[in-house]
């Protein structure tokens, strides 16, 4: 009984996520050009025809459409429903990571922060304001209402609003230090203005010990894929690269394993701690 109450709520779930990702392709899409999220609804970018109901259905709809608009036949990117799928699998897997309602509703909206700034970051770039300030400030209020909920207490809630804050700030001072000395090192822009919001986005949710642990997961995730992709002619050393992506995988990374590298760690270098 238990496993077919487990499998169903994870359907829904998974629904959920997907429609989810949904409206984040079209955040994706319109904050970058300027455009209201809410308002015209959906329509083909294309002909600007609105789309029906049916055919907004998350990752079912791609593939009645067979991947083109019903009207002028334009192609629709396969990203649409590969986002949709990723954002859903995402939420399963955060439901089924941390179980309590509260801190599992609180990660979705953290992790779909972190999906749309990446995509956006892929596709121009930038890191908007609008969506690294706004994450910054739901994440001050996600950790005072999980510091209420874990303790019942002001001393928790404070407690809680403190390593936010202190997670925000280390993350915006060590990514502003590494873009100064990336400057003069390679006598160009290292890194632009809005990494450091997002690790201070991050350093809010997450806190100083899993934003630490995020810059160093996304330092490595560069070198390997960067590394890569200019080893195999994809890239040009002074190509300029998003890190975004970078640091959102860290980020997710820290989220469900940091308490779990953070331990082995000082297992294994520090075993008297």
């Amino acid at each position: 009984m238990d496993g077919w109450f487990w499998g169903v709520v994870s359907i829904f779930v998974f629904a959920l996520g997907a429609s989810v990702g949904s409206f984040l392709n079209v955040v994706v899409y319109r904050i970058p050009a300027g455009l209201s999220v809410l308002h015209p609804p959906s329509r083909c970018p294309s002909c600007k025809r609105r789309l029906k109901s049916y055919d907004n259905v998350p990752i079912l709809g791609w593939f009645w459409l067979r991947g083109r608009c019903r009207y002028c036949q334009t192609r629709i990117a396969v990203r649409y429903p590969l986002v949709e799928a990723a954002t859903g699998i995402l939420f399963v897997l955060t439901f089924w990571a941390f179980h309590v309602p509260f801190p599992a509703i609180g990660y979705w909206a953290f992790f779909s922060w972190l999906l749309a700034l990446s995509l956006i970051d892929l596709d121009t770039m930038t890191l908007p304001n609008s969506l690294t300030q706004t994450g910054l400030v739901t994440g001050l209020i996600f950790q005072g209402l999980l510091g209420w909920l874990t303790h019942q207490s002001f001393a928790g809630v404070a407690s809680h609003l403190w390593m936010g804050i202190l997670g925000a700030v280390i993350g915006i001072w060590l990514f502003d230090i590494v873009t100064i000395a990336g400057s003069i090192a390679f006598g160009q822009t290292a890194m632009g203005g809005g990494d450091a919001k997002l690790a201070a986005l991050i350093g809010m949710w997450l806190g100083w010990q899993s934003v630490l642990l995020t810059a160093f997961l996304a330092c490595v995730l560069g070198v390997f894929i960067g590394g890569g992709a200019i080893a195999i002619g994809l890239l040009s050393r002074r190509q300029p690269v998003p890190f975004g992506p970078f640091l959102a995988c860290g980020a997710v990374i820290a989220a469900f394993f940091g308490e779990a590298i953070v331990s082995t760690y000082v297992r294994l270098f520090f075993p008297t701690l």
